[in-house]
C-alpha cells in the first residue's frame, strides 16, 4: 500500500496502463468524462449484457461514478452530486468490470467478488467523500442523460469532469486500503 498526497492525474477513459500504475492509497485527479450510475440503471445495463444487446454508451476504459444527482440550479451543469454507497452495486461490478469498465468511484467497501473482478480486469474502486456532494459537483463541467432518462436521477449521466478528486482504494494489484489501515490501526481491548 501506498500512501502518497500528492494527486496523480487520470485522463478518462482510461487505459491499462493508467491503472497498472496507480496502487491503494494514490490520491487521483480525474479529468474527461465519466459516467454517473446508481442501482436501476446498473441493473438496465448488466441486462442489456446479458441479452447481448448493444450497449447506450460504451463501457471500454469507461469510468463508473456511483451518484444520483440532485437537479441543477439555472447556470449550472449539475446538482449536488456526491457518492453514494457502493456495495449496492457489487452485484453488478463484475459483469460491468468484464465488459471494460476501468473505474467506479462510490464510498464505502466492496465485497470479496468485486476486489477480485478488479484484479481480474486490471481495474480499479476509488473513493470520493462522502457528504460533499456539493463541492464535488464543482468539478462537473458538464452533464447530460444518455439513457434511461425515465429513472429521473438514477439515469445514466455523462459527466464531463476537470480535477474531480478521489483516493485509490482497491487497485489492480490486489491491495485494498480500507483493509490495511484496519489491519495497521486495530487496536486490541485491554
Amino acid at each position: 500500500m501506498s500512501v502518497d498526497a500528492t494527486p496523480k492525474r487520470l485522463m478518462a477513459p482510461l487505459s491499462d496502463a493508467s491503472v497498472l500504475e496507480l496502487q491503494a492509497g494514490d490520491a487521483v485527479l480525474l479529468d474527461g468524462v465519466i459516467y454517473g450510475a446508481r442501482d436501476a440503471a446498473h441493473a438496465r445495463l448488466v441486462e442489456t449484457l446479458e441479452a447481448g444487446l448493444p450497449l447506450p454508451f460504451d463501457l471500454a476504459g469507461a469510468i463508473l461514478y456511483y451518484v444520483g444527482p440532485a437537479p441543477a440550479r439555472p447556470g449550472q451543469p449539475i446538482g449536488s452530486a456526491g457518492p453514494t454507497t457502493s456495495s449496492r452495486m457489487d452485484r453488478y461490478a463484475p459483469a460491468l468490470y468484464a465488459a471494460g469498465v476501468k473505474a467506479t468511484i462510490g464510498k464505502g467497501h466492496r465485497t470479496a467478488p468485486v476486489r477480485e473482478s478488479i484484479v481480474a480486469h486490471s481495474a480499479l474502486y476509488l473513493a470520493a467523500i462522502g457528504g460533499s456532494g456539493a463541492l464535488l459537483s464543482q468539478r462537473i463541467v458538464a452533464s447530460e442523460i444518455v439513457a434511461y432518462e425515465e429513472l429521473g436521477p438514477e439515469a445514466v449521466y455523462r459527466f464531463e469532469v476537470r480535477d474531480f478528486p478521489a483516493i485509490v482504494v482497491n487497485d489492480a494489484h490486489g491491495a485494498d486500503l480500507y483493509q490495511d489501515a484496519r489491519s495497521t490501526w486495530r487496536i486490541e481491548p485491554y
